[in-house]
Order: structure tokens, then sequence, then C-alpha cells
């Protein structure tokens, strides 16, 4: 007993000695010299340390500093593994919750086997006229906030070289996957309208009635595309992509683009050129658009008549002088493969029509529309997946019946799922669908006999 008193009032008067130590040092030495000596220990320990600390400071003069942007969203997907505390944040373009560090608490991280260790550091600012008052980071916060990240020093070049630019690159990933899709019109005076709605569209890759096959093959494609940012670089060409959509109507090209944005996570561009007035106009629509986008023409054959090069020739030699607005095809050409499809990145072009051999072939040379899509008339595999859409079955007696008749019978998904919707309330749906495709062989019998 008497040990452990003997050792409690060791430990007090040394408190005691150690307080009264400070209040005398605050009292008599001023505190620049305490700042010099502090700042001398300070270095010295650092000389002895292995471990090497960035600072990632918010702002960068008047500008929001873009590493420190980065390192919150990707910070945000690490702090509920690790952190103790964490902040919640949702806005009105934001898919889901959105999380962040709080202050003071340290993430830890694994970049291909080396260790780093994130902290929030939070500087509460001192009055109005201080040392902070020309700081842009002072200014505009009621403290100045910074990211540490610390790690050891011999892989100071990892970090620089690889792992920053990773951060980047994957914080822009997280924020393109937490939009939410938007769709851009386009408003008279030939500018996108800044109030673009949200893509609301419901449509996937899962539910999708297309051939089973060229879904593969279009999502491959696209998956290829995205991945392509190395290679696009390497041989020198734009980072974007054409399709052509073509088929008769009802076989799903709008459904299509829905489920390629959906999928990409990508805005859409609606670009009606009846709106445009000529070719200028139709430039500054491409520079009015961000990037990850999709720019879609719909019905290019029939929007409007594309003045072709010879025809422009033949006018300037007649010296027509019309100062009418038209939209050439050169102009449009400009556009999707010319020197101003290179301002702006990780586009897809979209055309669609229901007469491909209508368009000039100047259009879907490859390098303009890269991959041609045949939307032709309902398969088995497409009408499988209308029926567990619509139905929820993945099996029936009348399949292979439906499967032999789809092959004598041009019936468009859009007309099977009319269908399907209107026999919805039917004890057997897919029996009423048998009739419906018996019923159009028929017609298509009788025209084709017309016909001889």
């Amino acid at each position: 007993m008497s040990n452990s008193t003997t050792l409690i009032s060791a430990v007090a008067s040394l408190a005691a000695s150690a307080m009264l130590i400070r209040s005398i040092t605050n009292d008599f030495i001023p505190l620049e010299i305490l700042d010099f000596f502090y700042s001398k220990i300070y270095y010295l320990s650092r000389q002895f340390s292995s471990q090497l600390t960035i600072i990632i400071e918010e702002f960068q003069g008047v500008s929001r500093n873009q590493v420190y942007e980065a390192a919150e969203v990707y910070l945000g997907t690490k702090a509920t593994l690790s952190a103790l505390r964490v902040k919640a944040s949702k806005s009105e373009d934001d898919k889901k919750l959105a999380f962040s560090v709080d202050r003071d608490e340290d993430i830890s991280d694994d970049y291909e086997g080396v260790q780093v260790k994130w902290k929030l550091s939070c500087e509460i600012l001192e009055p109005y006229g201080s040392r902070h008052s020309n700081d842009r980071n002072a200014n505009f916060k009621s403290e100045v906030r910074s990211y540490e990240l610390s790690f050891h020093k011999k892989h100071k070049e990892k970090i620089f070289n690889s792992y920053l630019p990773y951060v980047l690159e994957r914080a822009k990933d997280i924020k393109q996957e937490n939009m939410e899709v938007k769709l851009h019109t386009i408003e008279y005076d030939c500018y996108w309208n800044g109030n673009s709605v949200k893509f609301s569209h419901p449509m996937t890759f899962k539910t999708l009635a297309i051939d089973a096959e060229l879904k593969r093959e279009v999502v491959s494609d696209l998956d290829k595309f995205v991945k392509g940012k190395e290679f696009y670089k390497r041989t020198g060409k734009a980072w974007k992509r054409g399709y052509l959509l073509y088929g008769p109507p009802g076989t799903g090209k709008s459904s299509l683009i829905a489920a390629m944005a959906n999928y990409l996570n990508y805005d859409i561009y609606d670009l009606d050129l009846t709106i445009v007035t000529n070719n200028n106009d139709l430039k500054n629509l491409l520079l009015g658009m961000s990037n990850r986008s999709i720019l879609v023409f719909e019905d290019i054959d029939c929007s409007i008549k594309l003045q072709n090069r010879e025809e422009e020739e033949e006018e300037q030699k007649k010296g027509d002088n019309n100062k009418e607005s038209k939209v050439t095809l050169s102009g449009l050409l400009n556009v999707i493969d010319g020197l101003w499809s290179c301002c702006g990145e990780e586009r897809i072009i979209i055309f669609t029509t229901n007469h491909k051999e209508r368009l000039d072939p100047a259009l879907l040379r490859p390098g303009r529309m890269d991959m041609h899509i045949h939307l032709s008339y309902c398969t088995f595999s497409a009408f499988k997946q209308l029926v567990l859409n619509y139905l929820g079955i993945s099996q029936h007696k009348l399949f292979e019946q439906i499967e032999g008749l789809l092959g004598e019978v041009n019936v468009t998904p859009a007309e099977v799922a009319g269908e399907l919707t209107k026999s919805s309330g039917t004890r057997d749906p897919l029996q009423d669908l048998v009739n419906f495709l018996h019923s159009k062989k028929m017609v298509e019998s009788d025209t084709i006999i017309d016909q001889c």
C-alpha cells in the first residue's frame, strides 16, 4: 500500500513540476523563440523518420484543388470500411448516398502492396486580419482543410507516378457512376437547353429484347471502347465511337440507346437537325457537349435533306449567293469525323434510320459509323426476353410452336410486346399470341399471292 502511495505522489509531483516549467516558459521566453525551438525539434525528428507526408490543400490559388476533390471522392469509398466517423450527403443529381471522411480521421489504403495512410486535417481560423487573411483557404471557410497522405519514403516514386494518378482516375469513375443520366435537347437559338431533364428510362441490357448474340456483341464493344483511352491515344485517333442502328420501326432502336446510356451512365444529347440552322451552329452544339456522352441523330434519313458536296460545288459554279441557312453533308461529316470531332473525348455518336439504303455512303464508312447494328424482326431469343419481362416465365409448352412461327412471320418486338400486354389478364396469353402470329402469317401469304 505504501509503495502505491509513493508512486502516485511521485507522478503527481512530476506533473506539477511539468506544469510549473511550462508556465514559466510561456511567461518568460518569447513566443518567437519557442516557435523556433519547437520547429528545430520537429525538423530533427523528420530527418530520422522513414515516413514522407504529402499535404493536399483544398484550394490552389483561387480555384479548388482537383487532387483534393479526387481524394475526397475516392476516400469516401474507403471511409465506411475503417473510419469511426464518416459524413453522408446526397444531391439531386446523385443516385445514392455519398460518404466522406470526417476531420482527424485516419484512413488506411493498400495500393499494389504499398501501405498508405490518409488523414483529413482541419485548422480552425484565427480572427479576421490574422496571418490567414490572404489565404483563399481561409477566406471562404471557417477552417483550413487539407488531406495528409503518409507513406514510407522508399515508395515515393510509385506514389507520385502511379498511386496519385490512380486516385484521380478512380475518383472520376466514382463520380460518373453516381451521377444521374440527363437528357439534353436543343433550344431554338441553337444551344443546349440548360434545364436538362433526368433520364428515367428503365431499359437495361438485362431487359432489352433483341437477339441475345447481338446484345453480347454490343456490350463487349462498349466495354472495349470505355477501356480504350490508351489505344486511341496510341493510334492517334479521337476517342469516340459511331453506331448505326437500322431496321424497321418497332425493333428496339430507341430502347437500345436507353440501355447504352444506362449501362455507361452517359448523358444523352438528342440533336434535332431540323432546328439547327447552319454548319457553324452544329459545331457550337458539339462544343457545348460534355465528355462521356452520347450524341443521337434519330431518323437521320428523314430529318433534313443533307446537301451533298456535289450540290455545294454546283451552287458555287452558278454563283448562287443565297445565304439561307443550311446544314450540309460536309458540315455533318466534319462534326462526326473531322477536326471538330476531336473537341472532346469518350463520346458516342448514334445514327438511327429505318432505311439504311437511303443514307449517303460517306456517312457509313468506318471512323464515322464504326458498328452497324441491324435491329430486325423479333427472334426467338428476343421473344424469350419479352416473355420473361411481361409474364415472368422462361419455359412453356407453346415455346416450340412460337419459335417456328417467328421463323415464318415478320413481326416486330413492339408488336409481340403489344400482344403480351393486351393478353396479360387472360388465362393463357401465349395462346393468344400464337393466334395472332397465325393471323399475321395468313395476311402475309395473301399479300404474296396478290403480288403474284
